[in-house]
């Protein structure tokens, strides 16, 4: 099924040559409509000239050379409108002595009028009107009229002045009025891109926090119990220990199979929250009607703390807080501020993991409602070397500190009496 809208290219044809162009004060080149409109201005003054040619040599109450002149002053009149568009007041004031003393310009005049006052500011087309009615009244009344029509021929003479100039006036309105619109159209869709260009940007940052956030995580225990079998086999070839059994094999491959699956389970619920809105008011597990693992809260900080010491590290964990939901399954720490305070914990441990392993960490987490709510983690700076030989990004205190800043809360880290501490801040409203 074929389109019955004009395309773009004919449209431009159809519009002034102003309007085709990307801003308001650039001249373009003339469209197919400008073309068409100059032919036909043309040709009306062309006819005027034509109709009052022969009426002029009838005034035999006017001086000779006012007759002799009459005809040629209105044909250059005729021949200036091809150039009226670029040197509007140029023009006017070139026809000013025909528009004086000349009946057959007076088709031309009314075009030059009309285009004087479309094209320029209004106080220039005053300032030239009244140029020319200040030289063409009096003349008009003292000697282009007889004596016994002198007033009708002044009405007539204003009469065009002032229709041209209202036509004028009225087309530049309406030509302002299109522009003004146009800008607003590309302001608008320029706000439009931009935007979009920020929703694009800040749903970039969302991906890689939430990718850092679970992923880091999870990697990172792959990589301590991967590391724990890697250093095993080493000191048994070396002869440096007893050699592992089948079922230590089965049992360390067992783990990392299951953090493997766990880590692309994760991956699956992150992919979920970024598509879906409802994801952010607590999902179902699966098997329920959506089929979605419910985000991580504070119920499931011990869960986290027990995989950190499954691996090694050792964890203690203050937490006070209840994580329970009251008997209408409901929390006073809404679900959002829950998760902050499970991916700073997170954090905190995968920082431990990799800069300080085998350093005890302890974990603080208090506040009440109407309060503040502080998340605590820090560990012993390491005495020896502290490389884990586990990658990292260098990317995740910063996309805590966004997710922080989108709750109104606040990040700190750094060392102090031996000690590196991770504390965030929430307000917990009452």
């Amino acid at each position: 099924m074929t389109s019955t809208h004009p395309s773009p290219r004919v449209l431009r044809r159809l519009l002034p040559g102003e309007l085709t162009t990307l801003g308001p004060h650039s001249r373009g080149r003339r469209s197919a409509r400008d073309w068409a409109v100059d032919v036909a201005v043309f040709a009306w003054a062309a006819l005027c000239w034509a109709l009052l040619y022969d009426g002029v040599a009838d005034k035999t109450y006017l001086p000779h050379w006012m007759l002799q002149a009459d005809a040629p002053l209105g044909a250059v009149a005729c021949l200036s409108l091809w150039v009226r568009r670029r040197w509007p007041v140029g023009v006017a004031l070139a026809v000013l002595p025909a528009a004086v003393v000349s009946d057959t310009v007076i088709g031309a005049l009314t075009a030059i009028v009309f285009n004087l006052v479309l094209r320029v500011p209004p106080r220039t087309a005053m300032a030239v009107l009244l140029l020319h009615l200040g030289l063409a009244l009096p003349f008009v009344y003292f000697v282009a009229a007889p004596e016994a029509d002198r007033w009708v021929t002044v009405a007539l003479v204003l009469a065009l002045y002032v229709i041209a100039y209202t036509w004028g006036s009225a087309a530049r309105v309406r030509r302002q009025l299109v522009l003004k619109l146009r800008e607003d159209a590309l302001r608008a869709r320029a706000d439009h891109e931009r935007r979009l260009g920020d929703a694009r940007r800040a749903e970039r940052r969302a991906i890689a926090r939430e990718m850092h956030d679970v992923l880091a995580h999870r990697v990172s225990l792959l990589s301590v119990h991967a590391g724990a079998l890697a250093y095993r086999t080493k000191q048994t070839a070396a002869g440096k220990g007893s050699a592992l059994d089948d079922a230590e094999i089965a049992e360390s491959a067992t783990v990392i199979r299951d953090n493997a699956h766990q880590a692309l389970e994760e991956l699956r619920e992150v992919l979920h929250v970024l598509r879906e809105e409802e994801a952010e008011k607590g999902e179902r597990e699966p098997g329920a009607a959506g089929g979605v693992t419910p985000q991580p809260g504070l119920d499931r900080v011990g869960a986290l703390v027990d995989e950190a010491r499954a691996a090694g590290q050792p964890v203690q964990l203050d937490l006070g807080l209840d994580p329970t939901p009251d008997a209408e399954g409901t929390h006073p720490l809404r679900p959002q501020l829950q998760r902050t305070v499970y991916r700073a914990i997170q954090e905190g441990l995968t920082n431990a993991r990799k800069h300080a392993p085998g350093a005890q960490v302890h974990i603080v987490v208090t506040g009440s409602p109407g309060d503040e709510l502080t998340v605590r983690v820090s560990n012993p700076l390491p005495t020896g070397p502290a490389a884990s030989g586990i990658p990292g990004a260098g990317a995740g205190l910063t996309g805590l500190r966004e997710r922080l800043e989108i709750e109104g809360g606040t990040l700190q880290h750094g060392t102090a009496d031996g000690l590196f501490t991770l504390r965030a801040r929430l307000p917990w409203p009452p």
